[in-house]
């Protein structure tokens, strides 16, 4: 009965992180939406949730503790709990990433973007699919599906990378004239003064946007490297 009780639990445990996974990619999902279409409502819901997922994640980690502490699992099973631990640290740290975008809408100052030809979709959507397709990689007990979210993280850094120069040269491009107006080669247009400051907040904040986008790519690579590692002691994936 010890033993049926204790494969019981690490089912649970299993079932608990993807569950959580699913809330947390559903609270990113949430917060790119709240962010491009200024919907201020479900922003302020995602700040205000956050917390949930923070009680969540100690939750499972004392789940973890306890499974260690009276059933003291050895080899695969070790490692399987030792992972879980880790991956819903990186699950809340998405969960947080996801209440900045929602924090970035709130402080939007309602303008256009001033990077009109900046893919935001594709790189948010390619951010989500790798936390969704790390999480399946876990549940599915996928070595080859772990090190795919790997090798595909190269090509969110490259969209994440050319942004970021994107921004740089527009903040270089953007100056002040003898009139006391700001012309921008790279907008093909003249604000004054007073307009500087909200222009400079806007590209700012797009480069905030793009560094946490990436960062939700790397937490999915750290969760499908310690499934990696706890199915097949490889630890070729952690950083």
């Amino acid at each position: 009965m010890a033993r049926h009780e204790y494969r019981e639990r690490l089912e649970r445990l299993r079932d608990a992180v993807v569950a959580m996974g699913d809330r947390v990619c559903g609270q990113l999902d949430d917060a790119v939406t709240a962010l491009f279409t200024d919907d201020l409502t479900l922003a302020r819901d995602i700040v205000e949730t956050d917390a949930t997922v923070n009680d969540r994640c100690l939750e499972i980690e004392r789940e973890c503790l306890d499974l260690v502490a009276l059933h003291q699992p050895v080899a695969g099973d070790l490692r399987f709990v030792v992972a879980a631990f880790k991956i819903v640290t990186d699950l809340e740290r998405v969960a947080d990433l996801a209440t900045n975008l929602a924090e970035y809408a709130l402080a939007s100052t309602g303008s256009a973007s001033p990077l009109p030809d900046v893919d935001f979709e594709r790189i948010t959507a390619l951010a989500l699919e790798q936390i969704e397709r790390a999480l399946e990689a876990f549940f599915d007990e996928d070595p080859a599906a772990c090190r795919e979210v790997a090798d595909r993280d190269d090509e969110l850094d490259r969209r994440c990378e050319a942004v970021a120069e994107r921004v740089v040269r527009t903040l270089i491009e953007l100056r002040l004239d003898a009139d006391g107006r700001v012309g921008d080669r790279s907008l093909g247009a003249e604000v004054d003064r007073r307009s500087l400051g909200p222009l400079l907040a806007d590209v700012s904040r797009t480069f905030v946007i793009v560094r946490d986008i990436e960062r939700v790519g790397d937490h999915a690579v750290n969760v499908a490297a310690r499934t990696l590692y706890a199915l097949e002691s490889d630890a070729s994936l952690l950083a």
